[in-house]
């Protein structure tokens, strides 16, 4: 691979990480790498902060029209969601078609704490989900923007990196499986203001989970709409913890409130003594009927953010957070 002409050959994955700067290395970086794309007949896609994708569709022209364009900041405002709803979804769909195109950008400076390790724990995955795959996945960095900790995990989680039209090997590059169970936790405390702790078990657990969310919830100002999506999330893991575990699972609430780092937040967390050895669990394509985490999928669907760290020896700790009004998203800086 050139520094910015992904491989012809059909093959398997190519997941750069991309260093820029400003505006224009951005556009040098990114443009002519979709251009090449749309010439040479293949499926292109960006999923970007809308910034970035206005920077892209100026300098592209009508040429725009054929690249999909999706809002990182909803399509992966939780970073779980983006191997299974973005990437496989648009990969899948052109399925036949030779290798496919695309440029994502899952982590920027306004990212929270938590939010940035979920997405570095999705940059990890990205190989090992997606590594038999025909595509190219190009991932910007803005190196003035993000702490020199973010760039350094970028060179864990990509097998090469682009800058000032340079392609070099990472010699930084992690065991993707290993990374991303490192940044997974254990999951750090909050400070938010507890609100219940419950212990829960079969046959009742899962109801008496999702009836107390609903309270907690109701009093912390959450949205009805917003409630109902975390009663089914931490339904779905109650579930999860009564029927793949046999024992009590453990519910705690609480109620974030914002501060310069995180935005306010409406927080469930459910502990077992279950163990999840699928990295991707959560993350696989397809529905119901397939099975593979089904309903962690779902879960990530639902949920602003989910964290989830599970050991062999201290069992799995799955923590699903609502964003109260106000707080729903960090507006990306930059562009």
């Amino acid at each position: 691979m050139t520094a910015l002409t992904a491989s012809r050959d059909v093959g398997g994955l190519e997941h750069p990480a991309f260093f820029y700067a400003d505006d224009d290395s951005y556009v040098a970086g990114t443009v002519p790498f979709l251009r090449e794309g749309l010439d040479a007949g293949e499926p292109v896609m960006m999923a970007a902060p809308p910034s970035r994708l206005d920077l892209v569709a100026d300098a592209l022209g009508p040429a725009a029209f054929d690249v999909a364009m999706h809002d990182m900041t909803v399509a992966g405002r939780n970073p779980g969601r983006i191997i299974a709803g973005v990437l496989r979804a648009f990969i899948d769909e052109h399925a036949g078609a030779g290798r496919v195109r695309v440029i994502g950008e899952p982590i920027w400076a306004g990212r929270s704490p938590a939010e940035y390790a979920a997405a570095v724990q999705h940059e990890a995955l990205i190989n090992t989900a997606l590594g038999d795959r025909p595509a190219t996945v190009l991932c910007p960095y803005d190196t003035t923007a993000l702490a020199p900790a973010a760039l350094a995990d970028a060179e864990r989680t990509h097998p090469v990196l682009l800058e000032h039209g340079v392609s070099t090997a990472s010699t930084r590059y992690a065991d993707p499986a290993e990374f991303a169970q490192w940044m997974s936790g254990p999951l750090a405390e909050d400070d938010g203001e507890l609100g219940e702790t419950l212990v829960f078990d079969a046959p009742t657990g899962p109801r008496t989970v999702r009836l107390a969310v609903a309270e907690h919830a109701r009093r912390a100002g959450l949205a009805p709409d917003r409630t109902a999506d975390l009663c089914l999330a931490a339904y779905e893991i109650a579930v999860n913890t009564v029927v793949h575990t046999g024992r009590p699972g453990l519910l705690t609430l609480w109620t974030r409130k914002a501060d310069a780092r995180e935005p306010a937040a409406v927080v469930c967390e459910v502990q077992d003594s279950g163990w999840i050895a699928d990295p991707l669990v959560g993350r696989h394509a397809g529905g119901p009927a397939d099975g593979r985490g089904y309903g962690l999928r779902l879960v990530h669907q639902l949920c602003d953010l989910v964290q989830v760290h599970s050991d062999p020896a201290a069992g799995t700790t799955v923590r699903m957070t609502m964003n109260l009004p106000g707080g729903e998203w960090a507006a990306p800086r930059g562009g």
